[in-house]
C-alpha cells in the first residue's frame, strides 16, 4: 500500500480511526472525550496533520488561491500558532470550514462529476437535530451535482447502504438513543451504539432521506439531464460489495444508481461480530431489523436496494472506469503465487450503465 500511495494521485477524506475509535459517534461520545486531558492536543494535531498531508492535496489550484490560511503557511516563520488555531476552530465546527470537497473530470457538459462528503468532522448530534452534514454544507452537496454529468460519483467514508437487518438495527437503535423507548433504554441505546458501532448514514435518519432524495432527484431529471450512472462510494466496514438501487413505482428513473463499497484493508472479524453479521445480513435478520425499526417509529426508506455482487471478505481494491456514458467497476483481491509474490486477482466485472 506505501508503494500504490507513493505513484497514484489520492483524492481522500477521513473518518474515526484518523482520530481515535468512533469520533463523534454520538453527543454523549464527545462529551465524554472532550473532559479528558489529552484530547485538546489529539484532536489539534489530528486536525493540523490532515490539513496538511490530505486536505491540501484535496483542492483545486483555485481554490488553493483563494486559501488564506495556504497563503499565510508560506510565509517565513513559524506558522504552527495560526494552524493550531484553526484547527481548535474545526473541531468546534467553524461555519466557514469545510472538508467536504468535489472535482470534475472530462469535457465541460458533460464529463464525471465527483463529491466527496465529510460524514465524520461536520456531525451534527443534539438529539432531535441529527445530521450527518449540516444544513449548509448538505445543501452545498447538491449543488455540486446539479447539472449536466455523463456521470455522478458521491463518496462518503460510511456506506448508505447497509444489508437491511443492519440498516433496520442502526435506525432503531437512534430511535431508543433519542428516547423512543423512555430514558433508561435510551442510555442501554447508547451503550450498544458505542459497542457495535452503530454510526452509520442509517443511524442518522434524517441525512438518509435527504441521501435518497438526493439520489431520486438525480435519475429523474431534478437536478439537470439525468445522468448515465450515479454512483455512491463507500468503505470502513471490513468487506466488500456492489449494491442496486430500485426506486417505487412512478418514479421512472433515467440513470442507473449503485452503491459500490471497498474496505481495502480486511480486519478479520471477531467472532462475535462474523455471527452478528450473518445474522443481521440474512433474511431473517433482515426482516427481524426492518420489524425492530417500525416498532421504534421508524419510517420505511422509499428507495430498495440489493446486494448484487459480493460480499467479499477480503483485502480489494475497487476501480471505476468511465468513457462517455458506459461506466464499469472491477473489483480485485490480492493474493500472491507459488513463489509468495503479492498480485491482484479480479473477483467480479460489472457493467454500470
Amino acid at each position: 500500500m506505501r508503494w500504490l500511495l507513493s505513484v497514484v494521485p489520492t483524492a481522500m477524506i477521513f473518518d474515526d480511526h484518523d482520530v481515535h475509535d468512533d469520533w463523534n459517534t454520538s453527543a454523549p461520545w464527545r462529551r465524554d472525550y472532550q473532559s479528558k486531558p489529552w484530547w485538546p492536543e489529539r484532536i489539534r494535531a489530528a486536525y493540523m496533520s490532515y490539513w496538511i498531508y490530505q486536505h491540501l492535496g484535496n483542492l483545486s489550484p483555485a481554490e488553493l488561491a483563494k486559501n488564506e490560511l495556504w497563503q499565510q503557511m508560506q510565509e517565513p516563520g513559524d506558522q504552527a500558532g495560526p494552524l493550531g488555531d484553526f484547527a481548535a476552530q474545526a473541531d468546534h465546527q467553524a461555519p466557514d470550514i469545510q472538508w467536504s470537497y468535489r472535482r470534475t473530470f472530462g469535457p465541460p457538459g458533460g464529463g464525471v462529476r465527483i463529491v466527496v462528503i465529510d460524514s465524520r468532522s461536520g456531525r451534527v448530534l443534539e438529539e432531535g437535530r441529527r445530521r450527518m452534514t449540516g444544513e449548509a454544507e448538505w445543501q452545498w452537496v447538491a449543488e455540486s451535482v446539479a447539472g449536466d454529468w455523463n456521470h455522478v460519483v458521491l463518496a462518503t467514508s460510511l456506506p448508505l447502504l447497509l444489508p437491511y437487518g443492519i440498516h433496520g438495527l442502526e435506525a432503531w437503535n437512534e430511535a431508543v438513543c433519542g428516547g423512543a423507548w423512555g430514558q433508561r433504554l435510551a442510555r442501554a441505546g447508547e451503550r450498544i451504539r458505542r459497542e457495535l458501532d452503530l454510526e452509520h448514514w442509517a443511524a442518522f435518519g434524517t441525512s438518509f432521506g435527504q441521501f435518497e432524495e438526493l439520489l431520486t432527484g438525480l435519475a429523474t431529471g431534478t437536478h439537470g439531464r439525468p445522468p448515465a450512472s450515479v454512483t455512491v462510494l463507500g468503505g470502513d466496514i471490513h468487506h466488500s460489495y456492489l449494491a442496486a438501487v430500485d426506486f417505487p413505482r412512478g418514479t421512472h428513473p433515467r440513470s442507473a444508481v449503485y452503491q459500490a463499497v471497498c474496505s481495502p484493508f480486511h480486519n478479520v472479524l471477531p467472532d462475535r461480530f462474523r455471527r452478528g453479521h450473518q445474522l443481521t445480513t440474512s433474511r431473517p435478520g433482515g426482516m427481524a431489523g426492518t420489524r425492530i425499526a417500525r416498532l421504534a417509529g421508524v419510517r420505511k426508506p422509499r428507495i430498495q436496494w440489493r446486494i448484487t455482487r459480493g460480499s467479499w471478505f477480503h483485502n480489494m481494491l475497487s476501480t471505476l472506469e468511465f468513457d462517455g456514458r458506459r461506466a464499469r467497476i472491477r473489483f480485485d483481491r490480492t493474493v500472491s503465487d507459488p513463489s509468495g509474490i503479492p498480485h491482484l486477482h479480479p473477483v467480479c466485472e460489472a457493467e454500470l450503465s
